[in-house]
């Protein structure tokens, strides 16, 4: 499989035999991106709380513009672009939440975005995308994604903006860490995170671990589509033959070099969830917490509502809620 051409440069301060990001450049990140995105809550919910045995908080990405975490690695990524490169465009792969949060940003700067989108990509995230002003192209063979967005990258001389293995994506959404440090009540035990392709798990626990190394930091896949954990495994990036999770947001299609480096360096486990645990999740959210997650956002509860994570009730845990743009129809079928 041909792997993504991009990062034509490399974030100032890596070194050249570590493929990780710095503190400093998500620090960096953050007084370009602050802004221009929301600071998202830390909520605490007592009936789950009571529900799980153990002090939990939520860092509610959700509420994000976009309703994603993913608009803090594009606008970072984008402001480093150059002016020649914006004049030409650019172009993603992406299921939806980077999608649409490319779309938006790009639209505020009067950038050209072309996104591929596979089949299984949600409806709403689809239309969100188009709304913004971005040129969709859905592919029926996901297994072909790739070359496709290299061969339209090629032939219209666009700028590839990598949906996560990128260290400006990755310093974008380790933001995120640094307001978990900051607003939480106590320094925490844990942190939960959702895994797709990695972006966000890389950038959190880049940020955490060079700030507090004794948090552990967790990552969530699902079953049906565990690259990263796959990669970790076999200690090498892998490409899988199949998807099949109901959690769209999560189903990249491979892990990347640099999130695998970082998941490697700062990630202390991963574990896997099923569709059904996810949607438990989603549900109890909706109900006792009062807040919309689509699949991907709730997998990291489901494991903890799973007992996939085992922690003490003395311990602190923050479970990041990575996006709430869900399919209405599959909300509908969650609440019944």
């Amino acid at each position: 499989m041909i792997m993504f051409p991009f990062l034509d440069r490399v974030v100032r301060s890596m070194n050249k035999n570590d493929l990780c990001i710095s503190l400093q450049d998500i620090v960096d990140a953050r007084k370009i991106i602050e802004n221009q995105i929301i600071r998202t809550p830390i909520i605490a919910s007592p009936i789950l709380e009571n529900l799980t045995n153990m002090e939990l908080y939520f860092k509610a990405e959700v509420f994000q513009k976009i309703g994603s975490f993913k608009l803090r690695g594009v606008l970072n990524k984008l402001h480093h672009l150059s002016e020649k490169e914006k004049r030409r465009g650019i172009i993603t792969a992406s299921a939806g939440n980077h999608a649409q949060s490319l779309a938006y940003a790009s639209s505020q700067l009067g950038i050209k975005t072309v996104v591929v989108m596979p089949k299984y990509a949600a409806k709403n995230k689809v239309i969100a995308t188009k709304k913004y002003g971005a040129e969709v192209v859905k592919l029926e063979n996901t297994k072909t994604i790739v070359e496709k967005v290299y061969k339209i990258k090629e032939e219209r001389n666009l700028t590839m903006v990598h949906p996560f293995d990128d260290p400006l994506i990755i310093a974008g959404q380790g933001t995120i860490g640094l307001e978990i440090l900051e607003d939480s009540p106590r320094v925490p035990d844990n942190v939960i995170v959702p895994v797709g392709g990695g972006g966000l798990i890389s950038g959190i626990a880049a940020a955490i671990k060079q700030s507090n190394p004794t948090v552990k930091i967790i990552g969530v896949e699902p079953f049906g589509a565990d690259a990263m954990n796959q990669s970790l495994i076999k200690g090498t990036v892998v490409s899988l033959s199949e998807i099949n999770t109901i959690a769209d947001g999560l189903a990249a299609p491979f892990a990347g070099k640099y999130t695998l480096a970082h998941v490697k360096k700062f990630v202390d486990k991963i574990v896997l969830v099923s569709d059904e645990e996810i949607l438990d999740a989603m549900r109890l959210l909706a109900e006792k917490v009062k807040i919309v997650t689509e699949p991907a956002g709730a997998a990291g509860f489901a494991a903890l509502l799973a007992d996939k994570i085992q922690v003490s009730r003395e311990d602190f845990t923050v479970c990041v809620l990575s996006g709430g743009n869900v399919d209405t129809n599959l909300l509908k079928k969650v609440l019944e």
